[in-house]
């Protein structure tokens, strides 16, 4: 085991997130190369020289709901905003449908603790007037602000234009993906010289791939016949493996392009990059081994890579069990800026820390989920998994079956019982899920175990 690097002072964070990734649609990940050749060399080669876990999961199966945990380091569970399945378009102007402003946040508490912020990519956590990421921790943006974009036009899913530059709406010709690195290159340049004389930075590169459309940076043609045919972004019709593998690697390439002006500025081994999706993956995504998809509390919904990269606090090579969710990580970036969380909002996250500075450090907890959709709820214990769709209850042991094919339910009643019973005692520290909650019909549950 090689030893871990020991760094007292405070990192830089880049904290890089895709949209809709299967969790093996890495290389690092065990996927395949495309006919084009590798997909990800740049993100594997984060995991070489980093961490790379293969127990961690999202907050939720779809995005915004996941957001909220990112941004909260707390269960999104708790806020009504989170109900949604996702949040849609059609709810702009809403005052209730997003991240309360007066919420402490991951950028807000760094903010706070000395660190400069911004967000370059997707939000997805409510609209103007009542919402937005400047209200909420970041001093920058450059951004949609709905769940999912035109790469070209930057219209959302009703059509209208979401391309943002702070709080107001920016027109810029490009394919996002590249419009969003080239931001997050930017702000590295204007805030190096300030983090080598000790004010650190916390960057949210949210990349919008490889969510639909699918368009690759040739496919400007295939964006405006979507406008001409008044699909918006619903390219149901349309997408292949191969456009999907090259959305992937544009987003690598952009990925690539961030560290290389880290390691220009001196900044590489002074950051710490973590990079993960915000759910399971989609139509075209490669989940193998793992069932199901966005939407799904199965695995292949929320078990998602998690990447770690800090040449001065992580071990190169390290592979680690843990579990962990996307809340954890954004503990863990509080912990690491010196950020203390507000006492009338205590984290459900916890710091790994320590598993950074010690890949065979385990903490090993209960974690939960629930969704409106389909009435799924989900635990996961130690190798152990309850899960519930439409009103069916199943138990797994996932270091033997992380297919989820067995279902050991009618063998094992007793470990049921109890899990069941410990699901119900958290669901009942949660606000109940509201009435009006709405799940979006645009999104499809994908390989469900059935009845």
């Amino acid at each position: 085991m090689p030893t871990t690097p020991t760094r007292p002072q405070r990192p830089n964070i880049v904290f890089i997130v895709a949209d809709d990734l299967g969790y093996a649609d890495l290389g690092c990940y065990g996927g395949r190369d495309a006919a084009f050749g590798a997909v990800s060399p740049e993100i594997d080669r984060l995991a070489k020289n980093g961490l790379k876990l293969t127990q961690g999961y999202s907050n939720s199966p779809v995005c915004s709901p996941t957001r909220f945990a990112l941004m909260t380091a707390r269960y999104q569970y708790r806020l009504r905003g989170a109900a949604e399945e996702p949040i849609r378009t059609n709810t702009r102007g809403n005052a209730e449908l997003g991240l309360p402003p007066a919420h402490p946040t991951l950028p807000s508490l760094l903010r706070d603790a000395g660190y400069r912020t911004a967000l370059m990519g997707k939000w997805h956590l409510g609209y103007p007037p009542h919402f937005g990421p400047l209200m909420s921790g970041y001093e920058e943006f450059f951004g949609p602000m709905s769940g999912g974009v035109d790469y070209f036009t930057h219209c959302g899913a009703n059509g209208q234009h979401d391309l943002w530059l702070g709080e107001e709406e920016k027109r810029q010709e490009g394919y996002l993906t590249d419009l969003i690195t080239e931001r997050s290159m930017d702000f590295i340049d204007r805030m190096a010289a300030a983090a080598k004389e000790g004010t650190p930075f916390f960057l949210s590169v949210h990349y919008t791939a490889p969510h639909w459309p699918w368009e690759t940076r040739d496919d400007e043609a295939l964006s405006r016949e979507l406008v001409e045919n008044q699909q918006a972004i619903y390219h149901l019709h349309g997408g292949s493996v191969e456009s999907y593998r090259r959305m992937i690697h544009h987003m690598d390439e952009g990925i690539g392009r961030i560290m290389r002006t880290l390691q220009q500025h001196g900044l590489d081994e002074d950051t710490l990059v973590v990079f993960t999706s915000d759910n399971g993956g989609e139509r075209f995504s490669d989940n193998w081994p793992l069932v199901g998809g966005k939407m799904d509390l199965t695995e292949g919904g929320i078990r998602v890579p998690w990447i770690a990269h800090w040449p001065r606090g992580i071990a190169p090579g390290t592979v680690s069990r843990q579990t962990c969710m996307t809340m954890d990580w954004s503990a863990t970036m509080l912990d690491l800026g010196g950020a203390t969380a507000h006492a009338g909002y205590p984290l459900d996250g916890l710091s790994l820390v320590p598993l950074l500075r010690d890949a065979d450090s385990l903490n090993d907890r209960p974690l939960f989920w629930r969704m409106n959709h389909r009435g799924q709820r989900a635990m996961r214990e130690g190798d152990w998994k309850y899960l519930r769709v439409d009103g069916v209850d199943y138990l797994f042991n996932l270091m033997n079956d992380e297919r989820e094919r067995a279902n050991l339910a009618p063998v094992q009643p007793k470990r049921l019982t109890t899990m069941i019973a410990a699901w119900e005692a958290w669901n009942a520290s949660m606000p109940p899920i509201p009435g009006d909650a709405t799940v979006s019909l645009c999104y499809t549950a994908t390989d469900m175990p059935q009845r």
